[in-house]
């Protein structure tokens, strides 16, 4: 991969094929993709016109970026529907690399492959890794003072800007005060989770334990396993308490 830096945007080239689909069609199919960091969290698809197989219909309206330029925004028409405003251009954008691309809405498109494999989400960012170890350190879970979980047999997760994840036996997991949630997410590196709130002293705290039950596979290793979030209960290993991590979820 080669690496280019234009102000705050990073644009760098793929080997992988990626094709899109919606309504039944193929959209794109490209061995030519590029990553751009638009956030800096995780990386977008823009892919080569030349490889567009769908219809791209201007509708008149433009997005500004102050990177990026001005943006072109089309509809995506297939024979099996048209995605309104799914796409968008940047004919004359300063990044002269990405004014013969195009970037689709993810979640617009009905399905995305990597090679013959689907990826849900967004596209993976090559620069983030995630271990699951087994480990023998002893882990306790509690809030306003009530254990919720303690185990000595958990796994950690490790993914790159995170904190550790501590992934324990739903068995050493205090059943009694969970209660069921509809929330889901969805993580490219690791699936579809499901989510139980909590219940202590009367109070209900929504969604800090979730569980995949069929994870991808990369993260197999903890499925069917329950985890906390660390930025919202009190998390000792080895009887030491962890300080609350700062992320998005504190």
């Amino acid at each position: 991969m080669d690496n280019e830096q234009r102000g705050r945007v990073r644009v760098e080239h793929s080997a992988k094929r990626v094709r899109a689909y919606f309504g039944g069609e193929l959209v794109v199919d490209t061995t030519a993709p590029r990553l751009v960091w638009e956030v800096p969290y995780y990386p977008a698809y823009y892919l080569p016109l030349s490889a567009v197989r769908a219809e791209l219909k201007p509708t008149g309206e433009t997005r500004r970026s102050p990177s990026r330029g001005e943006g072109l925004v089309h509809d995506v028409v297939t024979p099996g529907g048209t995605a309104g405003g799914a796409a968008l251009v940047y004919r004359d954008s300063p990044i002269e690399e990405l004014r013969d691309l195009v970037r689709f809405e993810f979640a617009a498109m009905d399905e995305w492959l990597e090679e013959d494999e689907p990826i849900y989400v967004h596209p993976r960012d090559p620069y983030k890794r995630v271990d699951v170890l087994a480990s023998s350190r002893h882990v306790r879970v509690a809030l306003d003072g009530v254990t919720l979980a303690a185990s000595a047999q958990p796994r950690i997760l490790f993914e790159t800007g995170l904190p550790p994840r501590y992934y324990l036996p739903l068995s050493d997991v205090r059943f009694d005060l969970l209660r069921p949630s509809d929330t889901q997410t969805h993580c490219p590196y690791k699936g579809t989770a499901t989510y139980w709130s909590v219940e202590v002293g009367g109070k209900v705290h929504d969604d800090i334990v979730w569980i995949y039950r069929a994870p991808l596979p990369e993260s197999q290793k903890v499925a069917g396993l329950a985890c906390f979030y660390s930025e919202r209960v009190d998390l000792f290993v080895d009887g030491e308490l962890q300080e609350r991590p700062k992320t998005p979820w504190s």
